[in-house]
């Protein structure tokens, strides 16, 4: 029989050359015990109780892997397995991922632990976990077939390093990754740094999150995981607007806002009322000679990106991506255009004979938050959300950040609406008004041309009818 010390010298890295390895029946007797989490609200930072002190970060919709000490090194227990992820409210979708969550929990650790972490499959296929940005052994690093045999269903293997240098970074399948990541598998990993750094300053609020995708037909519960290009859902941890929490700072506080992209394009990441600083990638914390001041930095596939704040203005902040259609819900791509047409009655009698047929309006898209059109259960309306001025029409990859001047230090509860000051807010005009100046759209050339048309042609502008082809 093995005994707890014998397991642990087995599993642990001889000179870090060994490779990520099975846990015997025996040993699992050793495991720490799993940690599950169903909810989907953002829980409090976990203060560290053990080990060397830092600032916790907090995830949005998410929550830390609680550790375990074991003669000085830090244990974690990672279950893979299929999961029911609330995206929105009314509306949730059955994906993969980590200890009762997709994304699985942030893990967090100091500069120099040595992490030791179990992971047991209780997916119906095998698996593996790539540390993604970690310096550590090759057989560590957890590609399936390359660096380590795949963990089979019912297996726990075991991965052991030390984190040798602080930065944000992920967590995610190296294994049959084209399903696993479109089924919701990955997570969050913050190395804080052992001590003062040059390149590290400290904040008050230290927030995270990641950027997936997915592509769920209305009234439909689990992904398509062969989609490419045309998702339909564009979340944050695996939540959509009106689903995703607000980011909820005191006036004043240094912020810091760590965002990690996995879904298949690039995502530029912008933030009202306020500039910030990049300060950090995967690579780690940024030179201060590169860093100035922007208000929307992009998020490329398989990058982070670290951002930093003075929350210096009282408000009500948007903070969304800037992809127009990443803000959007249950996105179709074959809704027919009808800006400027008149046809009122008709998709009234049309929804008659085809209950799911929609186009979008002669008015533009906004009508869809007024109409009475059912929906699939379990489907998110396109766009939602009820501000305090009336539909804020969103979806997606939006939240909003709240500035408060009493906010207390370390409350991440929800202050509700700015109360705006008087005078302070836009409102409807009705006084005289000159007539406005209009462009004209004749220029001028650079040179006459050489054949003129014998009739003027004007050239009426009009939308594309619907599609995402060809972008």
């Amino acid at each position: 029989m093995t005994s707890r010390r014998d397991f642990f010298r087995l599993a642990s890295i001889a000179g870090g050359a060994v490779a990520a390895s099975a846990v015997s029946r025996v040993a699992l007797a050793a495991l720490p015990e799993p940690v599950i989490q169903t909810s989907p609200d953002t829980m409090p930072p976990l203060v560290p109780n053990t080990g060397r002190s830092y600032n916790p970060v907090v995830t949005l919709n998410g929550w830390t892997l609680p550790w375990r000490m074991n003669n000085g090194v830090k244990e974690f227990h990672l279950v893979a397995e299929p999961v029911v992820r609330e995206m929105a409210p009314g509306f949730k979708a059955h994906l993969w991922g980590y200890n009762g969550q997709s994304p699985g929990p942030t893990i967090e650790v100091v500069e120099g632990d040595r992490v030791r972490i179990f992971v047991t499959n209780k997916l119906p296929e095998h698996t593996s976990i790539h540390w993604h940005g970690q310096r550590l052994p090759s057989g560590m690093d957890g590609v399936a077939g390359l660096t380590q045999p795949a963990i089979q269903p019912g297996k726990t293997f075991v991965y052991e390093f030390v984190a040798r240098r602080p930065g944000t970074f992920m967590y995610h399948p190296h294994a049959d990754e084209m399903t696993q990541m479109a089924m919701g598998m990955m997570g969050f990993w913050v190395t804080h740094p052992k001590a003062k750094h040059p390149l590290i300053d400290d904040v008050n609020r230290d927030f995270c999150f990641l950027l997936n995708a997915y592509d769920i037909d209305p009234g439909s519960y689990t992904p398509k995981i062969m989609t490419m290009l045309d998702f339909n859902l564009w979340s944050w941890n695996s939540r959509i607007f009106p689903g995703i929490d607000s980011l909820n700072v005191r006036l004043n506080d240094k912020v810091r806002i760590r965002i990690g992209n996995l879904t298949m394009t690039n995502h530029p990441i912008h933030l009202h009322g306020h500039e910030f600083l990049v300060t950090g990638t995967d690579g780690g914390p940024t030179p201060k000679s590169t860093r100035w001041y922007e208000v929307t930095t992009d998020v490329a596939v398989g990058q982070m990106r670290q951002i930093e704040f003075l929350a210096d203005e009282e408000g009500d902040w948007a903070f969304h991506c800037h992809k127009s259609h990443h803000t959007m819900n249950a996105m179709g791509h074959n809704v027919p255009t009808l800006i400027g047409v008149d046809h009122r009655g008709i998709a009234k009698k049309i929804n008659s004979l085809i209950p799911d047929y929609m186009v979008m309006g002669e008015r533009g898209m906004a009508d869809m938050t007024e109409m009475e059109m059912p929906i699939p259960d379990n489907t998110a309306p396109m766009m939602t959300g009820e501000g305090p001025f009336g539909s804020v029409e969103m979806g997606g990859m939006f939240s909003v950040l709240k500035v408060r001047r009493d906010q207390k230090s370390g409350d991440y509860s929800n202050p509700g609406w700015f109360k705006h000051p008087e005078g302070t807010v836009a409102h409807e005009y009705t006084g005289p008004l000159a007539e406005p100046a209009r462009f004209k759209s004749e220029g001028g050339q650079s040179m006459p041309r050489s054949q003129k048309p014998l009739t003027p042609t004007e050239v009426k502008v009009r939308k594309p009818s619907g599609g995402h082809d060809n972008h």
